[in-house]
């Protein structure tokens, strides 16, 4: 019999690739398992899902907080009809577990598992719980954060610090680094899926700052869309070895590569950069909910993981300055990747996979219980 799963979430790739990477371990360790999306057809999911094999299914969803008043009703407007959408879902796939990773389609999803009573279980991937992340706590029946700072939102019996899930490319064992000597320094820059025009503008400017250093550099950028022709023209006018991209495919191999990564600190991105044992220049979004990527960040920073640079402090000086460093200081360098390896949790995808195992299994064996309870009423009858 196929165990069915619905992973509900997405809008960005910190909400996305976690569920990707849950979905890959469950179906790795049974072939049993189905595994479907839920999301909207605005959010990164539409592009990525279909690419990595997986269906989705698209509801009418949108966000909340930090909208105007007139978008806060339009939000509010489609949430039912997002829920019946789901509903409606959930009744004819008729799963035996929902897992909601973020993003707008897993409210209206994980609320309509709770009406039609399958069972729950929710992540948290910020080190400060997100609004929809603590109401759906409450009707979850298992919860597993990135933090541990973040399980005081939620009720103590149900919680499980897990770290946050992360593509199997990211959680192998940590090569022997290549003497420095030998090989370009790697600056990897990310902005997230769609980029940042602040970094992307710092990092151009910062090209001047490091003609003297650029025979022995290179620079993978991943731009977004938006800033991709403006900032490829930039590199070629300064003849620096580049690799620029809208958007990087093989992550995993990049991060391999790199010595050095500068990135905003979004909760899937810090697991990523840890996993793998990197050093991180850290520039936390600034209008992310509750502030959560610049409190994500000191945790790094507080471990002499990464450096914290406020987005309003960001500047090509300022990252060129970062960048020459950690080329002229080895040992610090060393120092900075051992400790990002040792906040890695390499196994955090595994963890969640078991939470999930756990609810399935038991969701079964009841249905299993219920059917022979049936076929025993059935041939009492006669």
């Amino acid at each position: 019999m196929k165990k069915r799963v619905v992973i509900a979430g997405g809008g960005t790739g910190g909400h996305l690739y976690p569920g990707i990477a849950l979905a890959r371990a469950l179906m790795r360790h049974d072939m049993n398992i189905e595994i479907s999306f839920v999301g909207t057809q605005k959010g990164l999911e539409a592009k990525v899902l279909p690419r990595e094999g997986f269906n989705l299914k698209t509801i009418i969803s949108a966000g909340l907080l930090g909208k105007n008043k007139i978008a806060r009703w339009v939000s509010w407007f489609k949430l039912p009809i997002g829920t019946a959408q789901s509903m409606c879902f959930l009744i004819r796939k008729r799963p035996g577990l929902v897992v909601g990773v973020g993003g707008y389609a897993s409210g209206p999803l994980v609320l309509s598992a709770w009406i039609l009573r399958i069972p729950i279980l929710i992540h948290e991937q910020n080190s400060i719980s997100g609004m929809t992340n603590k109401w759906l706590g409450k009707i979850a029946d298992k919860i597993a954060v990135s933090f541990k700072e973040s399980s005081e939102s939620f009720p103590k019996e149900k919680v499980e610090v897990t770290g946050n899930m992360i593509r199997e490319e990211f959680c192998q064992p940590k090569e022997k680094a290549l003497p420095r000597t030998e090989v370009p320094f790697r600056v990897l820059v990310l902005g997230g899926s769609q980029g940042s025009h602040s970094i992307n503008m710092a990092m151009v400017d910062a090209l001047q700052s490091l003609s003297e250093q650029k025979e022995n550099l290179h620079i993978t950028h991943q731009t977004g869309e938006a800033d991709f022709e403006r900032v490829s023209k930039k590199y070629k006018e300064n003849n620096f070895s580049s690799d620029i991209r809208p958007f990087i495919d093989d992550m995993g191999d990049q991060y391999r590569k790199a010595s050095l990564v500068l990135c905003r600190a979004g909760a899937t991105t810090l697991a990523e950069v840890t996993a793998c044992g990197k050093m991180s220049i850290l520039v936390p979004f600034p209008h992310a909910a509750h502030n959560h990527q610049e409190k994500n960040a000191r945790i790094l920073e507080a471990a002499n993981a990464g450096e914290l640079v406020i987005d309003e402090e960001l500047s090509g000086p300022r990252i060129a300055k970062s960048i020459i460093q950690a080329m002229e200081e080895p040992e610090r360098l060393e120092t900075m990747e051992k400790n990002s390896y040792n906040l890695g949790n390499r196994d955090a995808t595994e963890k969640v996979r078991l939470l999930c195992m756990e609810l399935l299994e038991e969701t079964y064996r009841q249905s299993g219980r219920a059917k022979k309870m049936q076929g025993n009423y059935v041939l009492s009858c006669f």
